[in-house]
């Protein structure tokens, strides 16, 4: 099935889903790709690879995608009553329906057990032994409403823990933004843009931090010399636990938000 000039799907009896075949200009050889969050095939080929030995190429390598999509964590949908790390720590979703007039203006709220309100206030009862989110207003617009919060906070927390490595190090960025990037959780490009996933916000707190600290160093050295890992130590000293965490750990935050 064609999608356009230079895309269309490519079905296998042996795939849950079709592959999306892609012809790239820069393509040298043929590229398979998982998409870690949408769980999606992508087979990148260079331009005047044909349909046959595109097909011929993902027969190859059935075995090897199946066990890819196989190893992926099992989703976490935005839906009401599931459990999502919010900062490393496990919050549980509520959905709260339409908002009062208590509830004017706001969300989301938060709450931990034993600390009261975190954002807001009104919210409802704990569950046992742990923290919620609360999601105000339609039911139906939650999921949305939800993520677009956590990307909000992803942004206020990451650049928070920017501007302070930043001023440590003395080195200033021109922009930061904020994506779902899949291959990476955080870049720094040549005209000083830093990029972070917003899905460090699932990780703890001190994680974040590193990624954040990673990319600031960046700024002055393009590159993972011993000269860069001393400017990230400079200004994060223990950050090798951090760094650890998230190889550890890091492609399960891609499963939450995700639907099958």
């Amino acid at each position: 099935m064609s999608i356009g000039n230079d895309s269309y799907h490519l079905a296998h009896e042996n795939l849950v889903r079709p592959v999306l075949v892609r012809k790239s200009p820069r393509a040298k050889r043929m590229t398979l790709r998982v998409s870690p969050t949408k769980r999606d095939i992508t087979l990148t080929i260079p331009r005047h690879t044909g349909q046959k030995r595109a097909g011929a190429f993902i027969e190859q390598h059935i075995d090897w995608l199946n066990r890819q999509l196989d190893d992926l964590p099992a989703p976490v949908p935005f839906e009401d009553g599931a459990f999502i790390p919010y900062q490393g720590e496990s919050h549980r979703l509520v959905f709260c329906g339409p908002r009062t007039a208590a509830h004017k203006g706001w969300r989301v709220v938060t709450r931990k057990a034993g600390n009261g309100e975190r954002e807001g206030a009104g919210a409802e009862h704990l569950h046992a032994g742990g923290a919620t989110l609360h999601i105000l207003g339609a039911t139906d617009h939650a999921p949305r409403r939800l993520a677009d919060w956590l990307k909000k906070q992803a942004r206020q927390k990451i650049t928070r823990r920017v501007d302070h490595h930043a001023e440590r190090l003395g080195l200033s960025y021109t922009r930061l933004g904020i994506r779902d990037q899949t291959s990476r959780w955080g870049s720094c490009s040549s005209n000083r843009t830093l990029s972070f996933s917003w899905r460090l916000i699932f990780a703890p707190r001190e994680v974040l931090d590193y990624v954040a600290a990673h990319e600031v160093a960046h700024l002055r050295e393009m590159n993972h010399s011993p000269r860069f890992w001393k400017l990230v130590a400079t200004t994060l000293p223990d950050y090798q636990q951090a760094r650890q965490w998230l190889r550890d750990n890091g492609q399960d935050l891609h499963r939450y938000g995700v639907s099958e």
